[in-house]
């Protein structure tokens, strides 16, 4: 009787299949669930400072919602006094800078004149540096390297036809304007990434309400520049970005360039997709999907996973979302 349980045990343990734990487990992006909701919006910003994540800008005149990472609890800072939508927020000196942002309505927004600066020490906003008048867009990508900040391509005249391919630097140290080398392309809806002295421009449109094409005209290329160089490449075509889309946020963890949501002409709801292009082999591969499509927001890498706040669930304006979710990048 005792051999016959042995064998019968043996036979359980050589045949069953392995338990996975937890931290094995297939990554998926995590709903985050809070007391409170930040105030719902689109066209805005998300970005880190320390332990707090603020969600600025929008389509409106919208105070800032305010996510503590330990508290995971939102609460609200102050409105800027203008509406500003359309921009890839950044931070320097423990302050938010909103630069290259649009403000007014569809299809025929403006681009603010100046900078916007949000101290969170204080909750006040203010008036910063003001933007060349021969310069001035909206809609694009914006990164900070040092002591300089970078504006990449973007659209003059709101969603109309304008598109330019633009590149200006301005030194936070001199409050000098400089006027780079040209993107090989224009691009709009789009958000940089810089990592070891190189920005990424991928996704993006030619938005042309001019011609009725507002959201079908998606840039597949990849063009990468090079700081010290003041040059500019593009990866080969079978290195397009896989799906077409606009209106996408980008972060870059780990040499992987990671693109997430958008919207496009080919669907009504906002894009799911993430994905990723290794910069060592150049390679894309898709991560696990959003567990809400939307776009015309921002991400935050914090403690090796993506946040992504608000957005639109469809193409357009509507609905606006107040939804909050993470993707663990590393286990």
């Amino acid at each position: 009787m005792i051999q016959k349980l042995y064998y019968s045990l043996l036979i359980i343990v050589l045949f069953s299949p392995p338990i996975v734990s937890q931290s094995n487990a297939a990554p998926k992006w995590e709903n985050i669930q809070t007391a409170t909701a930040p105030i719902a919006r689109h066209e805005n910003s998300f970005v880190a400072i320390g332990k707090n994540f603020y969600l600025i800008g929008g389509r409106g005149i919208k105070p800032i919602s305010i996510y503590n990472i330990d508290s995971h609890t939102w609460t609200t800072g102050a409105a800027p006094e203008t509406e500003i939508h359309h921009f890839q927020g950044v931070t320097y000196n423990n302050k938010v800078y909103v630069i290259g942002a649009m403000t007014g309505k569809y299809p025929y927004e403006t681009p603010l004149a100046t900078m916007l600066i949000y101290n969170p020490e204080t909750n006040i906003w203010e008036t910063g540096p003001e933007i060349p008048k021969e310069r001035r867009r909206g809609s694009c990508g914006v990164v900070v390297d040092g002591d300089s900040v970078y504006m990449v391509s973007g659209i003059v005249d709101g969603h109309n036809s304008t598109h330019v391919p633009w590149v200006d630097r301005y030194d936070f140290k001199t409050g000098k304007w400089t006027v780079l080398a040209d993107a090989p392309r224009a691009r709009d809806h789009f958000q940089a990434a810089i990592g070891d002295g190189k920005i990424y421009a991928a996704g993006g449109r030619n938005s042309s309400f001019a011609t009725k094409q507002t959201f079908e005209l998606t840039v597949p290329e990849v063009d990468i520049y090079d700081i010290e160089n003041d040059t500019w490449a593009t990866l080969a075509k079978n290195k397009n970005i896989p799906t077409q889309r606009a209106g996408t946020t980008t972060v870059l963890f780990q040499n992987q360039l990671i693109v997430i949501g958008g919207e496009s002409s080919g669907q009504q709801s906002a894009h799911d997709q993430v994905e990723v292009l290794h910069l060592k082999t150049m390679e894309w591969t898709p991560l696990p999907s959003l567990n809400r499509g939307r776009h015309g927001t921002q991400g935050v890498i914090y403690d090796e996973a993506i946040y992504i706040a608000a957005g639109s669930g469809n193409r357009g304006g509507k609905p606006e979302l107040a939804s909050l979710e993470k993707l663990l990048l590393k286990k």
